[in-house]
């Protein structure tokens, strides 16, 4: 007994060396690339390996500290790893907008954002109004706003003295970020001069209130074009970098100017490396804040929101957002964040969210904090090899972008210049070629479509991003915030619009029984995404049987679901008898036979390997639907 006590698991076995696995994998690819087939590239071009080990962490920089310790890669939190869950609310009727804030906050919430209304004037009255009844010391309060009120930050100073409340009560931001409205509308909010000094007044400010911070920098901006995690993080720190320089020229300290800033961030779908954004992002903030000699266990103590990514919701089968945005919160909580914001399933097509959306929404953060305890756990994803691995590489990745802005002059200039647009442009392009070619899958959208559904009404009231008018001329080209599912969801809603029933698209299966399913599943699930009306078979004994059949269905188009060997004979017969009534559409991609195939009066080949959108648009233009 005692000896078996001495032993440890696996003894029994010998050790097997990081070598000897990949020759082994090498053996059983029988001669294939290893590269090409288990080494695949993210879109921030990190290449990601099949297995990872404690030799792909060795000597990594970020892993010498603990939680709470500088540079903060694992975190700043070090009792718990809890977060505040948050809700942003429409500000134009301040009444309202109190009455929603005092809901959410009973409900659950633990941090309120009031989302004010550029074209309005707030008065110090309409402050205190927002924040009647609501105790500051318990809730953080946040003001999203491109046009803060004058003396904003004062006038909370003084709503929180008149209530008796200590200095260390009143928490929270006013996300005020210049930059953020350069970006998505291509000038400064009143013009750059004024708008850095409006920055720079509330931050000379924010010592007299220290747990508020008066400048957001906002990442969603990037992530919401269609940027990478890589991009999102260079552009988010050369932002941060820009506020350092121009607060600290004005006068302000440093550590005052550092300690003045917010981060958002969005959370999105690419689950791991997500978690590793937030890890990388404390990092790099920490290291970018050495060049301004900071304490580092002060002012490297960076504030982070998190936001469901908007860049992946969808308008069709919108439930499935609930479930996107579950996977984002983890991420987001799992990598630190300071507070999340999780939007409504239905913000692609209502601006404010349902009350049940709503709710919704706050329930994902109650789940996991009073279900699943992620509150409970600090840095869970410490120690992972490949996360840790993640981590570096987005430090890594994101430094070189940050520096190559910096040479631009900054990312003002870099803006102006065009250099910003055209690297997200970039990724934004292969985003949307991964997603028209369905290599990226958006369910419901351009995978497994739900075939019943109409979303034309919903889409009447869509908000997406509104279009937001350019404070003046324009100093360069706004990033265009946009869904990746929107170039689908075009397309669908045209079919929906044209009027009439949608053209009727015939499964004619025939032949060997597995391949004819395959197809026709293929084939069903491709012109769903166009909202077509697909007319299913069980199977014809004969290619002739199935032709009149389809005929008879008045159908627009026709495909043709059988094996490659079996095209040559009977795809002609069916040709013959269809005599150029509907359009004639082969699933699959026969190589040898495609020229004859063409011949006997095939227009169209549909495989995995098509660009789904647009081929479907040119079924649509041939159609008439437009």
């Amino acid at each position: 007994m005692s000896d078996n006590q001495d032993k440890k698991l696996f003894d029994d076995f010998p050790p097997v060396s990081v070598s000897d696995w990949e020759e082994l994998i090498r053996r059983d690819l029988k001669g294939a690339d290893y590269e090409k087939k288990l080494i695949c590239k993210t879109i921030e071009g990190i290449p990601v390996k099949p297995c990872y080990t404690p030799d792909d962490i060795s000597g990594l920089d970020h892993l010498r500290s603990l939680p709470g310790e500088y540079p903060f890669a694992r975190g700043k939190k070090t009792d718990s790893n809890d977060w505040l869950v948050r809700e942003d609310i429409p500000a134009a009727d301040v009444a309202r907008a109190n009455d929603k804030a005092l809901d959410s906050l009973m409900k659950g919430a633990g941090s309120v954002g009031f989302v004010l209304d550029g074209s309005k004037t707030y008065t110090q009255k309409d402050i205190a109004r927002l924040l009647h009844n609501i105790c500051l010391a318990s809730a953080e309060i946040n003001f999203v706003c491109d046009n803060p009120p004058e003396n904003l930050p004062e006038i909370l100073d003084q709503e929180n003295v008149a209530r008796g409340g200590a200095v260390s009560d009143l928490h929270g931001s006013v996300e005020y970020d210049p930059l953020g409205t350069l970006f998505t509308t291509g000038n400064y909010p009143f013009g750059e001069e004024k708008a850095f000094g409006a920055a720079a007044a509330m931050a000379g400010y924010s010592p007299r209130i220290p747990r508020f911070t008066m400048i957001n920098v906002n990442g969603t901006v990037f992530h919401n074009a269609g940027g990478s995690a890589v991009q999102e993080l260079a552009f988010a720190m050369a932002s941060a970098a820009e506020y350092l320089g121009r607060l600290t020229s004005g006068g302000l300290s440093a550590e005052d100017a550092a300690r003045s800033i917010r981060f958002t961030f969005s959370a999105g779908s690419n689950y791991f490396m997500e978690i590793a954004k937030f890890r990388a992002a404390r990092y790099l903030w920490s290291r970018l804040l050495e060049a301004w000699d900071t304490p580092p266990q002060t002012a490297g103590r960076m504030v982070v929101n998190a936001v469901t990514s908007m860049w992946n919701k969808t308008l069709y089968d919108p439930y499935v957002n609930i479930l996107r945005s579950t996977t984002e919160v983890m991420s987001a909580v799992l990598g630190g964040a300071d507070s999340v914001i999780v939007l409504p399933f239905d913000k692609p097509f209502r601006n404010e969210g349902a009350s049940f959306s709503q709710r919704i929404a706050r329930n994902i953060h109650l789940i996991m904090k009073e279900e699943a305890y992620f509150d409970k756990v600090i840095d869970p994803a410490a120690g992972s090899y490949y996360i840790e691995s993640l981590t570096s590489s987005l430090i890594g990745e994101s430094w070189k972008f940050f520096l190559r802005i910096t040479d631009e002059g900054g990312i003002p200039e870099a803006f102006k210049k065009g250099v910003v647009q055209e690297l997200i442009g970039e990724t934004a392009a292969k985003r949307d070629s991964r997603i028209a070619t369905r290599k990226d899958v958006l369910v419901g959208t351009n995978y497994y479509p739900n075939p019943g559904e109409r979303a034309s009404e919903n889409a009447e009231g869509e908000s997406f991003w509104p279009a937001t008018d350019a404070p003046g001329e324009t100093v360069a080209a706004p990033l265009k915030l946009y869904r990746g599912a929107q170039a689908f969801e075009e397309l669908r809603l045209k079919t929906e619009r044209h009027g009439g029933e949608p053209p009727g698209v015939f499964l004619l299966t025939c032949g060997d029984p597995v391949m004819r399913k395959a197809r026709a599943g293929f084939s069903s699930g491709f012109f769903g995404c166009a909202g077509f009306n697909i007319i299913d078979n069980p199977g014809f004994d004969t290619a002739a049987a199935g032709a009149e059949a389809a005929l008879e269905s008045g159908a627009s188009i026709v495909v043709v679901c059988s094996s490659d060997e079996e095209y040559p004979e009977i795809v002609p017969e069916i040709a013959v008898i269809l005599k150029g009534k509907t359009i004639l559409v082969v699933a699959g991609n026969p190589k040898e036979s495609a020229d004859r195939l063409r011949e006997a009066g095939v227009k169209y080949f549909i495989h995995m390997r098509s660009n789904v959108l647009e081929m479907l648009l040119q079924f649509q233009e041939e159609l008439g639907i437009k």
